[in-house]
């Protein structure tokens, strides 16, 4: 078992696209549902397989997110070059933060236009991608 990707309902289809393509997402197809309704499937470029799904369903009205879902997470090669290029394409990420101390992540965070939480990470240098057991030792 694995995880495939999240998905997340959206108000605005044009406006969440908007955001996601700035953060870095590409489009790789959509799903037409019914009634007005779609999906969009997003990768990062360079990714093997989607990692975002984006449903709009126009009829359900505005998406309330609602006190269970915390954040995404998504991991940044630089994240300083990430902030600013995030903020130069009009996005406002916030200020870069040290959870770990000087020597552990690099963290910020940034806000989608439903409100769903997005936690940009740096990992020191010889961090294996993501959260491993190693982490916990």
């Amino acid at each position: 078992m694995k995880t495939l990707f999240v998905s997340y309902r959206v108000t605005d289809l044009d406006r969440s696209l908007g955001f996601y393509t700035a953060l870095g997402y590409a489009e790789l197809g959509r799903v037409e549902i019914g009634d007005g309704a779609r999906l969009v499937i997003l990768a990062f470029p360079g990714e093997p397989a989607a990692s975002l799904e984006l449903v709009h369903r126009p009829a359900d009205g505005r998406v309330d997110v609602g006190s269970g879902f915390d954040h995404l997470a998504i991991q940044a090669d630089t994240l300083t070059d990430t902030l600013k290029a995030l903020t130069e394409a009009g996005l406002e990420p916030g200020p870069l933060q040290f959870p770990g101390g000087p020597d552990g992540p690099k963290t910020s965070w940034l806000t989608d236009p439903d409100g769903y939480r997005i936690e940009l990470v740096e990992w020191p240098s010889g961090h294996p991608d993501g959260i491993t057991a190693a982490d916990f030792s």
